[in-house]
């Protein structure tokens, strides 16, 4: 299971990649599908335009451990074969690249439910803070937002 989360600039890992990783699981032969995802950078957000977004975290190590957990648990849950994902630190532009997830399983409803709780427990679980640079000032949005 791949999980990292890396600063913009550390080490560059696409959903190409991911799905590079995943596809080399010893449960390739009894999976009939993968679903990914890719966060990006808004352009706009709430009639405002956003210059640059800034994702930091307070503590890189303790948020790395809950990611990893998080993607422990949901293949557990949903008996998944493989699971990827790769979160971004820094600062970002529209179009950027933010948060990389890929699940392979041997079904589409389970993987795709796999999928669906990584995202939602990754943004609303884990400590991360946006600052938001748009035309109209700097909004901080603490995590769930």
């Amino acid at each position: 299971m791949l999980v990292k989360l890396l600063e913009k600039d550390e080490e560059l890992i696409t959903i190409p990649d991911l799905l590079h990783q995943i596809k080399k699981s010893i449960k390739i032969d009894e999976c009939g599908a993968i679903f990914t995802f890719e966060g990006i950078v808004r352009g706009e957000e709430k009639g405002k335009k956003v210059d640059k977004l800034i994702l930091s975290t307070p503590d890189k190590l303790k948020t790395q451990k809950e990611l990893e957990s998080i993607a422990r648990e949901v293949k557990e849950k949903f008996s998944v074969a493989e699971i990827g994902v790769v979160h971004y630190l820094g600062e970002f532009y529209t179009g950027d690249s933010l948060f990389l997830v890929a699940v392979l399983g041997n079904h589409r409803q389970e993987t795709l439910d796999a999928l669906t709780e990584i995202i939602e427990r990754t943004k609303f679980d884990l400590d991360f803070q946006k600052e938001e640079h748009t035309t109209k000032g700097t909004n901080i949005i603490m995590s769930g937002g």
